[in-house]
């Protein structure tokens, strides 16, 4: 039978992007503990290796990418596809919804002082962003935020890796 780290290997190759954990952990049949453990013996054996892939942890999973050791020798091949070009207003509204999310598009827009239909459009459009619910107010609006994408696209493996921000005197969109 192949060994689990082959098996994990084989699957974040075959992904080509970031398995979440609970997916890795239903298709190889392992705990949450077995497969920290095969992750972290993949690495090793990797490194070992020196064979110029690491495993990354992003997106709440895994994935395989070019070591940054090798990365250099490679960037005509790798040049990756670049971000969207994201207006200023657009990255505005994006941070805005990383930071304050769920949040309605009104809110955004009292925050912002503008109207942001357009940019609010081009973000799920570009899937940087999603409809999570509505609201419990008149109107139920749409909640807006982050998705899968977002966060690998800025390569975070969650919210959490979010830059903090300084407490704001102001109350901004506090409940």
């Amino acid at each position: 039978m192949t060994s689990l780290r082959a098996r994990l290997c084989a699957a974040l190759l075959a992904a080509g992007r970031p398995v979440p954990t609970k997916d890795l952990q239903r298709l190889l049949e392992v705990s949450p503990e077995g497969l920290e453990r095969a992750v972290r013996d993949l690495e090793r054996t990797l490194a070992e290796a020196s064979l110029g892939v690491d495993v990354e942890a992003v997106a709440g999973g895994y994935q395989l990418v070019v070591s940054p050791s090798v990365a250099p020798q490679l960037t005509a091949l790798l040049a990756p596809p670049p971000l969207p070009n994201l207006s200023a207003a657009a990255l505005e509204t994006l941070a805005l919804v990383a930071y304050h999310q769920p949040v309605t598009r009104g809110e955004l827009e009292a925050a912002r002082g503008a109207n942001c239909a357009s940019t609010v459009e081009t973000l799920l459009e570009r899937e940087l962003i999603k409809v999570v619910g509505r609201k419990d107010v008149i109107g139920r609006p749409e909640l807006l935020a982050t998705t899968e994408r977002f966060l690998v696209e800025f390569g975070l493996r969650s919210l959490d890796d979010l830059p903090t921000i300084a407490d704001r005197s102001d109350g901004f969109l506090r409940s």
